[in-house]
C-alpha cells in the first residue's frame, strides 16, 4: 500500500527528467548568462564539462549526472531566470510593453515628457529629450529609425532602475 506522502515512481521520474531538461538549457547557456546564475561550484563545473564533451554518449551520461546534482539545487530561481531571459516572463513581458507605449507615446507627442518625468522622477531626461528630437527628425527625413531604438533603450533603462505602478502610456 502506497502512503500518500512519498510522491509515486513515476512522479519521481517526471521531475528527474524535468531537472535534466533544465541542466541541459544550462549547458546551452553562454558563459555570460552562466555566470549570472547562482549554482553550486560543482553543478557548474558539470555544466562546463558537458560543454566539453562531444561524443553522444559521454553527453548524454554528463547530462544525467548533471541532473543528479540538479536535486540538490532549488530549480525555480532557476527556471525564473531562464524563462526572463527566453522573453517569455510576464513581468518582462509587461515591462516590454509598457516600454513600447511610451516611446510611441513621446514620438507622437513630445510634450509627454512632462507625463513621463512624473512617472519617473529622479532622472536626468536630457538624453532622452535629445534623442526623441533626433528620432523625430529622422522621421521626418525617412532615415532609418536609430534613434528610435534607443529611446527604447533608455525608456527601458529607467523604467527598470524604479519600475512605476502606472506607466500612463496607454491614456
Amino acid at each position: 500500500m502506497q502512503t500518500t506522502d512519498q510522491p509515486s515512481k513515476t512522479r519521481r521520474k517526471k521531475d528527474m527528467h524535468a531537472l535534466q531538461d533544465l541542466g541541459a538549457q544550462l549547458v546551452e547557456l553562454s558563459s555570460a548568462r552562466l555566470q549570472e546564475l547562482v549554482l553550486p561550484p560543482d553543478l557548474r563545473e558539470a555544466v562546463l564539462e558537458a560543454r566539453r564533451i562531444t561524443a553522444r554518449e559521454a553527453r548524454r551520461r554528463q547530462l544525467q549526472f548533471i541532473g543528479r546534482l540538479m536535486r540538490d539545487v532549488d530549480p525555480e530561481p532557476i527556471r525564473e531566470k531562464l524563462s526572463a531571459w527566453s522573453g517569455q516572463s510576464a513581468a518582462e513581458n509587461a515591462l516590454h510593453h509598457a516600454a513600447e507605449r511610451w516611446r510611441e507615446a513621446l514620438l507622437a507627442n513630445p510634450d509627454e515628457m512632462t507625463r513621463f518625468a512624473a512617472a519617473f522622477p529622479g532622472h536626468d531626461l536630457q538624453p532622452l529629450r535629445t534623442l526623441v528630437r533626433g528620432a523625430c527628425k529622422e522621421i521626418a527625413s525617412g532615415k532609418p529609425p536609430r534613434h528610435n531604438r534607443e529611446i527604447y533603450r533608455m525608456i527601458r533603462m529607467l523604467m527598470g532602475a524604479r519600475p512605476a505602478p502606472d506607466s500612463g502610456a496607454d491614456a
